[in-house]
């Protein structure tokens, strides 16, 4: 099983489809801002966006959005706050803060934010 961690070190990329993100590893999902909203509703019965997480990758689809790519720019990143499918997601210290970037050929880059930028807690 792949972690964020491993992710981050190796450089690994994740892919996006349409209004699909595939993360390469299996995480908890605490929180998302996308654009102006920030997103805390993970429920079944979310209007705004559906998880899976399997033993492998995890899985986003942002309901509200038919393409990404045409509503986020090279310069702006999906910001989420994650947490390593083992830890304890209690822990503050265990929080991972992500940007994700939308590159040409279904390329996503994950980086893991500076702590220094604005992050909305």
């Amino acid at each position: 099983m792949r972690t964020i961690k491993d992710a981050l070190e190796n450089k690994i990329n994740g892919l996006y489809y349409g209004n699909r993100v595939l993360l390469p590893f299996p995480c908890y999902i605490l929180k998302i801002v996308i654009e102006d909203d920030i997103l805390m509703d993970f429920s079944p019965s979310s209007k705004s966006l559906y998880i899976r997480s399997t033993d492998s990758f995890t899985e986003i689809y942002f309901k509200e959005f038919k393409n990404l790519k045409e509503n986020i720019t090279k310069y702006e990143a999906i910001k989420l706050v994650a947490v390593e499918k083992d830890e304890d997601i209690f822990q503050m210290d265990n929080h991972i803060k992500l940007a994700l970037r939308l590159e040409d050929n279904h390329k996503l880059i994950i980086e893991k934010t500076d702590e220094d930028i604005l992050f909305l807690e």
